[in-house]
């Protein structure tokens, strides 16, 4: 049986390499499409690919060319209207000919239908949350043994061979060599020097069986030098890691949700794309995140996954029983100094009035000193009440880790997500 092994970079028609290149090259078309695409899609599709379409003007590449040279001269016959110097105005609706082209219909000629592709889920992922990040995500105390880190410890006689350290096996192997040489060398320097000693006496005064015998050991002795080895199993050495603890980056997202009467179907589907958006940022772009449902009417409940989207549960508006709640959670799971603790909050800003203040009390004196970053999102097309008013104040005070921001339709949720998530320049 014969077998044909292609050992090139990239086979035909698979040049990862150049797929790259052509999305780097059109990555402003890719990215508005991916925009436009997330605004329309409902929830149950917001993770799959998109097709991706560009101009078909846009996809030439720039090439060089020898120009004419030289001075000419060119007569233009017809012209009654331009003189030397004259600017000419662009044709009105594009370049002419008949030809169809780039979205156009025509009954003759030809033209050019746009480019289109399609971008894989992980492809549009990327493109979804490039330039995003936890804001002021930190390290904590060491809390897990699991999160380790392997560093250099020096070298070692046993490991694999992907971690040999040439120059210290080199290094022992050349010691190695100069130990057990030496007293062959010397043995041999000794019998060299006899027998040249034993060689240069008179004639009848030889010996010739001495000098067989130390012929004999001058070559035994030099069969024992060739017999040394260049490099020994002895002598190799191997970069030696060991397991070092890290401090741990975990991080738990509270994600909040208003689910009372006054949040129309119209809301809480906005609601529920946000917070779609948000756990498929956090599930593809960190490892130690967890997420922690809260749904919320008169009274707050801890929910799973499924219940946070799908549940059809209503009633009225107590917006500091899930603060609350959030509160009681941190308590009881995730002491701050162990875990970076977020929150982000979706309501249509109904709310009792004095309860408002309720939840600016929560927040000044309970949970803002504790959390990394709450964000707010309030789903109305009216004018803001009491709780956006009270936020406002918490706001002020926490300026680098509160963020409120308003959604009035669907297509608000991905310029908003992106903004409350940009990624930050460090201060120094």
């Amino acid at each position: 049986m014969t077998y044909f092994i292609d050992r090139r970079a990239n086979a035909k028609h698979k040049s990862a390499v150049n797929r790259q290149r052509f999305l780097d090259r059109y990555r402003t078309h890719i990215k508005r499409s991916v925009e436009e695409a997330v605004n329309r899609r409902s929830i149950t599709d917001m993770e799959r690919g998109e097709k991706v379409s560009i101009p078909a003007r846009d996809i030439s590449e720039p090439v060089f060319q020898h120009g004419p040279g030289g001075k000419r001269a060119i007569i233009a016959p017809g012209n009654k209207e331009f003189v030397e110097g004259d600017r000419l105005r662009r044709p009105v609706g594009g370049g002419g000919g008949d030809g169809a082209g780039e979205g156009g219909a025509s009954n003759q000629g030809e033209g050019m239908d746009e480019f289109a592709f399609t971008l894989s889920r992980e492809e549009f992922l990327d493109f979804v949350f490039e330039g995003l990040e936890l804001p002021h995500l930190e390290r904590k105390n060491l809390v897990d043994l699991d999160e380790v880190r392997p560093v250099r410890a020096g070298v070692s006689r046993h490991g694999v061979p992907a971690r040999i350290n040439i120059v210290r096996s080199m290094r022992e192997a050349q010691a190695r060599r100069i130990a057990m040489r030496a007293p062959i060398r010397r043995a041999l320097r000794e019998a060299t020097e006899a027998l040249a000693e034993e060689e240069g006496k008179d004639p009848v005064l030889r010996h010739p069986a001495r000098i067989a015998e130390l012929k004999a050991e001058i070559e035994r002795l030099e069969k024992r030098l060739e017999a040394v080895p260049f490099i020994d199993t002895y002598d190799l050495r191997y970069n030696n890691l060991v397991d070092q603890p890290q401090p741990s980056s975990k991080a738990v997202m509270f994600c909040v949700m208003d689910v009372s009467g006054s949040m129309t179907q119209a809301h809480k589907d906005i609601a529920k794309r946000f917070f779609l958006l948000l756990y498929l940022f956090l599930e593809r772009n960190y490892q130690k995140v967890e997420l922690v449902f809260v749904r919320h009417h008169t009274a707050a409940k801890e929910v799973d996954e499924e219940e946070f989207f799908y549940s059809r549960e209503t009633g009225g508006t107590i917006v500091s029983s899930a603060l609350t709640l959030v509160d009681q959670i941190i308590e009881a799971r995730y002491p701050p100094g162990q875990w970076n603790l977020y929150v982000a909050q979706a309501s249509d800003g109904d709310n009792w009035d004095d309860d408002s203040i309720t939840c600016r009390e929560l927040l000044v004196e309970r949970l803002m000193p504790r959390l990394q970053y709450f964000t707010y999102v309030e789903i109305t097309p009216h004018a803001h009440q009491a709780l956006w008013e009270e936020y406002e104040r918490v706001e002020a005070e926490y300026a680098e880790r509160f963020a409120m921001r308003q959604i009035v339709e669907a297509g608000d949720i991905y310029p908003v997500f992106r903004e409350l998530f940009k990624r930050r320049i460090a201060s120094t």
